[in-house]
């Protein structure tokens, strides 16, 4: 197949598209990417980017397409706003004349925003082509989840506009089956609309503990809980903090690797309360993760308690089962219920500084050999349910069907 993949983010930014088109491209798909110049999550234009030209570059040699954008900033507010509409006002237009080729199918990575979505129909109205709208998250509810948009008029204007994106997709893949009757409501009919949840990389695997290279790291001895990702608003992140204050006499790490809005805010906090256990790591290559993984006595995923985060199973769920590591979950929802479904782990409700507390101190009591077969059984899980292989597999039969109808 010719695949045409829109997708606002992609290499040099850190997210599972890349992959994924590798992936393809490996099984021998032709594929051209239609993307932005990389911004995220610093909010800064990649070095030898400017984000005011068009670029066509290759990657690993596939066809890659970057058009005009507005930096992110501090990924709030009104640049924010910009950010996602210049992507779309530019994919549009120029998208329009320089991808012009003859495509099988149009793939739309959707991880936020949903305005990703306007290239896609453009292009499918130049060439008659199919759309499949990969959607990670939805929308308008994580606008108002985030507090992004509060105005009930323009939230109802957000959803009029989803509407129209779904009417124009062909098939739409959730990484969550919670997503789908939030998906039907806005019109989407049952038949099309397909259940694909993420899956992890596949150096996501087992490391062994390698206590010279922890240090080395800044990260010290002790029983580790490590948080990796994005720093957001969504993550709850202050309540880790509110956690480790509970536990501040403790021999207790709290290690954060990653970056994000509220990781300077977190960073202030953290030597306001005088909290000397918590540890800033940094931004670091995905493929170094799973080393980092393996320093960890527990891999921290959270989320604001909120109706949406509730449907939602964040991607680092899959990289942290891969990894084999015990799972802390201060989740509620699909999130939550596979890392108990897996036995990977312990869970406790978001928000809630004292639960979060008492879960570390449940994994800590716990002798060592049963949390290496928490991790244990984390990885199995994922081996049955979220393994690479299996699931470009199931992608391309998805969009092999897509095709066969037009």
């Amino acid at each position: 197949m010719h695949l045409l993949i829109v997708t606002q983010y992609f290499w040099p930014e850190n997210f599972r598209i890349n992959d994924l088109v590798e992936g393809l491209h490996q099984r021998g798909h032709r594929i051209t990417v239609l993307t932005g110049h990389p911004n995220y999550p610093s909010g800064r234009f990649t070095h030898g980017y400017t984000g005011r030209q068009v670029v066509e570059e290759q990657f690993g040699g596939i066809r890659v397409l970057r058009v005009p954008m507005l930096a992110r900033g501090q990924g709030s507010g009104a640049r924010l706003m910009l950010n996602y509409l210049s992507f779309a006002l530019s994919g549009s237009v120029l998208g329009a004349r320089l991808a012009r080729d003859r495509y099988d199918a149009i793939f739309v990575y959707e991880p936020s925003p949903m305005t990703v979505g306007f290239p896609a129909m453009t292009l499918k109205r130049l060439s008659g082509r199919p759309i499949a709208f990969y959607i990670q998250d939805l929308w308008p509810e994580s606008l108002s989840a985030t507090g992004f948009v509060k105005n009930p008029v323009a939230l109802k204007a957000v959803e009029w506009m989803v509407r129209g994106i779904y009417k124009a997709c062909d098939q739409i893949l959730v990484t969550s089956r919670a997503f789908i009757p939030r998906v039907q409501r806005l019109g989407v009919p049952a038949e099309r609309i397909s259940y694909y949840p993420q899956y992890a990389e596949s150096f996501y695997a087992p490391r062994p503990r390698d206590p010279r290279w922890a240090q080395a790291q800044g990260i010290p001895e002790g029983f580790t809980v490590m948080f990796a990702g994005n720093m957001g608003v969504a993550q709850d992140l202050f309540t880790v903090l509110d956690a480790a204050e509970r536990l501040r006499d403790q021999n207790v790490n709290w290690v954060f690797v990653g970056d994000g809005s509220v990781r300077q805010q977190l960073e202030a906090q953290a030597r306001e309360r005088g909290l000397t256990r918590v540890y800033f790591l940094g931004s670091h290559p995905a493929q170094e993760m799973p080393q980092f993984f393996a320093q960890a006595d527990a891999l921290l995923v959270s989320l604001t308690r909120d109706d949406l985060f509730a449907l939602t199973v964040p991607a680092k769920i899959q990289s942290y089962l891969a990894c084999g590591r015990p799972i802390l979950a201060s989740l509620a929802g699909e999130g939550a219920e596979i890392v108990r479904e897996a036995h990977a782990g312990v869970t406790c409700p978001p928000q809630d500084g004292a639960a979060l507390a008492e879960a570390v101190r449940t994994l800590q009591a716990l002798p060592s050999e049963a949390r290496e077969t928490m991790g244990q059984q984390g990885r199995a899980y994922f081996e049955a349910h979220f393994e690479r292989e299996q699931l470009l597999t199931q992608l391309e039969e998805t969009l092999m069907a897509l095709r066969s109808t037009k």
